[in-house]
């Protein structure tokens, strides 16, 4: 009797994020926690920095990606949880699903739940900090790029942290410096989007696609020891 062969790596990446996406839309888990915090601090940004409103249009690009940043910090843990609890983590290893679709799949879960936060995020800064978004395109290519390239980070350092008892602080240390060339890139882009295009949007685009690719890659080689520890 011939056996079947195993499912190409895009078929399997594409079941562990459809198992990640399908737990989170039956248990709204990490958007019940996420959407109150992210909502929690547009209104506190918007009371501390300037009551009157007249500098918040101009620094909404940098907010909207600090809490988007503080926000998927939330979603790293939950993800991460998901094969903790009742020791999922190991049937995924039993089943022989090839670690780098596994890494794959958990990240394009995260992924999607960030774009559906930056969405509900972005109509809520456009509402209350009163944001002119002109450069729409140059807007969605940012938060594309830069949520692909915080998916894979955190993705990556979500695993190699989730033995500790402090993960979740651990990960904060580990994780934010990483970032802060996404914060800057797309922060800059967001920016442009807001107050007109500039010459450098296409480096910035260029360095937020080879940090998505770079952690991208470095996933799919690392995550298999990392998940097999934890």
């Amino acid at each position: 009797m011939n056996e079947q062969p195993p499912p190409r790596l895009a078929v399997q990446a594409a079941l562990v994020a459809g198992k990640d996406l399908e737990i989170e839309w039956r248990t709204r888990a990490t958007l019940s926690r996420v959407l109150p915090f992210a909502g929690i601090l547009v209104v506190l940004f918007a009371v501390a920095l300037d009551p009157d409103r007249g500098i918040l249009p101009r620094v909404a690009p940098g907010l909207f990606w600090l809490a988007v940043l503080l926000c998927a910090l939330l979603a790293f843990g939950r993800s991460m949880d998901l094969e903790r609890g009742n020791r999922a983590g190991i049937g995924l290893v039993l089943s022989g699903a090839d670690p780098a679709a596994v890494f794959l799949g958990k990240a394009a879960a995260v992924a999607a739940e960030l774009l559906v936060l930056e969405a509900c995020v972005g109509v809520a800064m456009i509402a209350v900090y009163d944001v002119d978004v002109r450069g729409v395109a140059l807007a969605v290519s940012a938060m594309v790029l830069a949520t692909t390239g915080i998916a894979a980070a955190g993705t990556l350092y979500g695993a190699m942290v989730t033995l500790d008892r402090s993960r979740d602080s651990l990960l904060a240390i580990l994780l934010l410096p990483v970032l802060l060339p996404v914060l800057l890139a797309a922060t800059k882009l967001l920016g442009s989007a807001t107050s007109g295009p500039s010459p450098q949007d296409r480096l910035w685009l260029g360095l937020l696609a080879v940090f998505a690719a770079l952690y991208g890659g470095l996933g799919t080689i690392a995550f298999g020891s990392l998940f097999e520890e934890a």
